[in-house]
């Protein structure tokens, strides 16, 4: 299981941006990541629907709808 999970779903041009900055980030720290499309379960709709994408750490919530490359930074290396 990744470490960094980002909730996001189709057509969503704040989960591109999201998925881009974790990926540099991921690529720069070593860490994994993986994406999951909250329309593929409907209580995920039901949590994250109005707050995609939402960026997740070690199970912890960091942010929704902008990722602060710094605060995700930050998060991942508190977890080492």
């Amino acid at each position: 299981m990744s470490r960094v999970v980002v909730f996001s779903r189709m057509g969503c041009h704040l989960c591109v941006d999201a998925i881009s900055v974790v990926q540099s980030v991921c690529l720069d720290t070593g860490e994994s990541f993986e994406v999951i499309d909250i329309d593929s379960d409907p209580a995920l709709v039901s949590e994250y629907s109005d707050y995609v994408p939402v960026v997740e750490v070690d199970g912890i919530q960091q942010g929704f709808w902008r990722v602060d490359e710094a605060r995700l930074r930050r998060a991942l290396d508190s977890g080492r």
